[in-house]
């Protein structure tokens, strides 16, 4: 496979993840410069994210491009900085990885700064070191670097940054970030992570193995609908940013908003049991919530 041939494989790999996320990543009816520079930001977001989990293609390819020695091509953590080290090319030289050579030109754009991509790395370091959070608040204090920057990188984008629109957008990323928590606390498990605060276990009398079992018993469904209604709640103080804007951005925007109303939805539906698989809303219940979005109401 020739050099070229590789960067577009590791692209490919990456980029046709988008489809499977909650909202709306670069839909069809936003402007193509709009598309070409979400799908940008989204590669990197979508990428450290892999690296964080050890998602990445195998085969090594993600390593070689970034300078990793073979010996560590499953070092997350030296992935990381190999990565952070590239992203620092975007802004000073010609990156490495195609993912990011793909992102330079937006970053020139739009004039894009470096703190919202090593927000996102910081929190994928930090899924290496820390994998339990005792209060609610360290959720949120780690949403601040794992969602938050995506929101605010969006608004950069399409150049309607304000500091009330940013707050609201910081609402609205840390809820669907808690909803996809919520959707894969299995699957989290499984990579010895729980990001259900450990205040609240306690509260509802719920202990690590109770995780584990094939489907929620009472006191874990508990548990996880009192979550998705602080997730919601979330979705609400956020959902002002929806009209705070006009045109297509409002459609995108909105389509934030009912992904995660129509994912917490998806959870109360299951009867708020996670364990088996994520709950997943249908299409028609995203557009559903997205009308309703859009009108302003619930």
């Amino acid at each position: 496979m020739t050099g070229t041939d590789t960067a577009t494989a590791l692209e490919r790999a990456t980029l046709d993840k988008a489809a499977r996320e909650n909202f709306p990543v670069a839909p069809f009816f936003l402007p193509r410069a709009w598309r070409t520079d979400l799908m940008a930001v989204y590669g990197f977001a979508r990428l450290v994210d892999d690296i964080g989990d050890g998602d990445l293609a195998p085969g090594g390819a993600d390593a070689r491009v970034l300078g990793v020695p073979a010996a560590r091509a499953d070092d997350r953590l030296a992935l990381l900085d190999a990565f952070e080290a590239d992203l620092g090319r975007v802004f000073d030289g010609t990156p490495h990885h195609p993912l990011l050579r793909r992102l330079q030109p937006t970053v020139r754009r739009r004039g894009l700064t470096p703190e919202p991509f090593l927000g996102l790395i910081a929190a994928n370091r930090q899924d290496q070191l820390v994998t339990r959070y005792e209060t609610y608040d360290d959720l949120r204090a780690y949403c601040e670097l794992s969602a938050n920057p995506v929101g605010r990188l969006v608004l950069a984008v399409t150049g309607t940054a304000t500091p009330e629109r940013v707050r609201r957008s910081d609402a609205v990323c840390t809820a669907l970030q808690i909803v996809e928590h919520l959707q894969d606390v299995a699957e989290d498990l499984g990579r010895d992570r729980i990001y259900l605060p450990a205040q609240d276990m306690k509260r509802f009398h719920v202990q690590e193995s109770d995780l584990a079992a094939p489907s929620a018993g009472a006191s874990v469904r508990a548990l996880v609908a009192f979550e998705a209604r602080r997730a919601h709640d979330l979705l609400n103080e956020g959902a002002p940013l929806v009209g705070s804007v006009h045109g297509r951005l409002k459609l995108l925007l909105a389509g934030f908003v009912a992904g995660g109303k129509a994912a917490v939805r998806a959870i109360a539906a299951a009867d708020f049991d996670v364990l088996p698989g994520p709950p997943k809303p249908g299409k028609l219940q995203l557009l559903r919530e997205a009308a309703t979005t859009l009108r302003g109401e619930g």
